[in-house]
């Protein structure tokens, strides 16, 4: 009969060889499990480089994170939903307070009126009032339109405003007379020294006759500048380019009239000159008489 032979039967050679194998298994884990291989990092986190790398890092990380967020354009506070109010911050609170106002028809026109209304903080006004837009009409109103005394109808002589003594505020009342010919007239009987009649308003440069007409329906002289009246069969051509809006050429030509006729009558003859209107005979009627 033929005998099995035995697998874990080991000679000494081979014995040994396994004590020795064992005995290395044995050294390594000791090695292992007791011995640190892991090296010292030399890394210094605490340098200004890295400082400033963790910093950059921490920045981009927020501009991120900023970029993340939902973006809010311009609104009418007016109009913001439920929806609208939760992502802008408002409690339910703060938006059923705007809800209610609304309700009654009445009207958020500033910032001002948005925080009375909700009494949200200030914090997070702050955050979104630059968002807010309000209509054209409600930031950028229209000026009212400058409201002139009805000048239609004349006025008693009592109660009409002496032109010597009116303001700028009080002419600029009549419709065609701003600060520009309000200026032009004060200035004007400045010039004169005060006016001497009504007839002078009309020589005030630019002024509309038609405008003249409306103001002096509300103005008159009464305190008239007293004239020392030239005798026209006396006074040379000089003497007439005094009188205010008068030219020398016009003077001239008034003198010369004269002198052909040796003696004027009446002022009136004057009329006949070329170039002399009706308006100026008026006022050289102020400053000369005939004798």
């Amino acid at each position: 009969m033929k005998t099995i032979k035995p697998h874990f039967k080991f000679n000494r050679t081979q014995r040994s060889g396994v004590l020795l194998l064992l005995l290395l298994i044995l050294g390594l884990l000791c090695t292992y499990f007791f011995i640190d291989f892991s090296e010292k990092s030399t890394f210094d986190t605490t340098s200004e480089e890295i400082a400033i790398i963790q910093e950059e890092l921490d920045s981009l990380r927020a501009a991120e994170a900023e970029a993340k967020k939902p973006k809010i354009y311009p609104f009418n506070p007016n109009f913001i939903t439920d929806y609208k109010a939760y992502t802008l911050g408002l409690s339910t609170e703060e938006y059923d307070r705007l809800k209610e106002f609304r309700s009654k028809d009445q009207w958020v026109n500033s910032v001002a009126d948005f925080k009375k209304v909700t009494q949200i903080s200030d914090s997070l006004l702050a955050e979104i009032s630059p968002y807010f837009k309000f209509p054209e009409w409600v930031t950028n109103p229209k000026p009212k339109k400058k409201r002139y005394t009805n000048y239609s109808t004349e006025k008693p002589y009592a109660q009409k405003i002496d032109l010597n003594k009116a303001t700028r505020q009080q002419l600029q009342q009549v419709s065609g007379i701003g600060e520009a010919y309000s200026d032009r007239i004060i200035n004007y009987r400045e010039k004169l020294g005060g006016f001497a009649d009504d007839l002078q308003l009309y020589n005030v440069y630019g002024l509309d006759a038609t405008v003249v007409k409306r103001a002096l329906l509300q103005f008159t002289v009464k305190t008239p500048k007293q004239i020392d009246k030239m005798n026209i069969n006396t006074a040379s051509a000089s003497d007439i380019a005094t009188i205010p809006n008068i030219s020398f050429e016009l003077a001239k030509k008034i003198w010369e009239y004269r002198k052909l006729r040796e003696t004027i009558a009446d002022i009136s003859e004057l009329q006949k000159i070329e170039g002399l209107s009706k308006s100026k005979l008026q006022l050289i009627q102020l400053y000369l008489y005939a004798e």
